[in-house]
């Protein structure tokens, strides 16, 4: 035997778990059968990386024909693009169990290549694809849980004691330091980032105890792909998050349909790449010209597969519910 290798043979989670697994993944799929929601598959390896300054993508030199000659391809962060591009197509009502990755995530949340269940519904809304949200994870929970909807603000303001739309640049840095953020990680941190520590620091923690927490209206510059409107006490963005026992378990947008809109968001997230010295990323201009053939009224939601799963068999490490976590694959 090699050195080392004693008994990392053996796949970690045990077989009670990989059948709870086959049996959560038998109950998506009848879910979505249920609705006539179409499953689908896309390509892992993209030719395109997000643009989003916040995700780190892993970056795989692909041979090109020529010997010796090389391009660059991108395991996908989700598979949102190309899933947009079916919808463009005519697809119709879709959804994928599929795996995903992301540079630099690893820990007891986290692992680098994770499972992920994406799903588009065209004439819904943020709020109609929440309540829906919240219906599959019960099911997968197998318990009953109710739901409430809160707005960001609303949650920050309770919950961390700040208003986050009126909230001096200088306070919320203050507030990130007294968390723990180191003060030196301050330069090139904008009002947004700094929400955002403090949202996941703070606010993450104490949402979703005996019940499904659903966060929406959040500030435009974190909008990521969903639309912009007016709520009456200034721009929101038609995005939500679900969170139990503390956990983000899924990520939903009234998807953005306006191709121009579109490229002006990855330009910006390209010039604060390149302000933060991160890997530029090229604009993917199959996505824009999806946009641009017309792209249905839909939203769209991604769901953290594993972290249901370790939410429902007890486990409170996700590495202790994946046959092969990132350590030992």
């Amino acid at each position: 035997m090699k050195e080392g290798a004693g008994s990392h043979w053996r796949p970690l989670a045990g077989t009670p778990l990989l059948r709870l697994r086959a049996r959560m993944l038998a109950d998506i799929r009848g879910f979505f059968a249920a609705r006539d929601v179409m499953e689908v598959e896309t390509p892992l390896l993209g030719r395109h990386a997000v643009t989003d300054p916040h995700i780190a993508s892993f970056d795989v030199p692909v041979a090109d024909g020529a010997p010796g000659t090389t391009v660059l391809r991108h395991l996908q962060t989700s598979p949102e693009f190309a899933m947009k591009r079916l919808l463009a197509a005519g697809s119709g009502d879709i959804y994928q169990v599929c795996k995903a990755f992301r540079d630099g995530e690893a820990g007891s949340r986290h692992n680098p290549e994770f499972t992920l269940v994406e799903w588009y519904r065209t004439g819904f809304d943020h709020r109609d694809l929440m309540a829906e949200a919240a219906e599959l994870v019960a099911k997968l929970l197998a318990r009953p849980v109710s739901w409430v909807c809160r707005g960001y603000d609303e949650v920050l303001g309770e919950l961390a004691g700040l208003p986050p739309r009126e909230a001096p640049l200088m306070e919320l840095g203050e507030r990130a330091v007294h968390l723990g953020l180191h003060p030196d990680a301050l330069d090139g941190m904008d009002r947004d980032d700094l929400l955002d520590f403090v949202f996941s620091t703070v606010v993450q923690p104490q949402l979703g105890h005996g019940r499904l927490d659903v966060v929406d209206r959040y500030p435009p510059p974190q909008a990521a792909l969903a639309r912009v409107i007016d709520d009456g006490g200034g721009p929101v963005a038609e995005r939500f998050e679900l969170f139990y026992e503390g956990l983000e378990l899924a990520n939903g947008y009234h998807e953005l349909a306006d191709p121009h809109e579109q490229e002006r968001r990855m330009t910006t997230d390209r010039e604060r790449r390149r302000a933060r010295g991160l890997p530029d990323r090229t604009v993917d201009e199959r996505l824009l010209a999806a946009l641009e053939a017309g792209l249905p009224d839909c939203a769209g939601v991604a769901l953290g597969f594993d972290r249901l799963l370790m939410l429902r068999s007890g486990e409170t490490d996700i590495r202790r519910v994946l046959a092969f976590p990132y350590e030992r694959a």
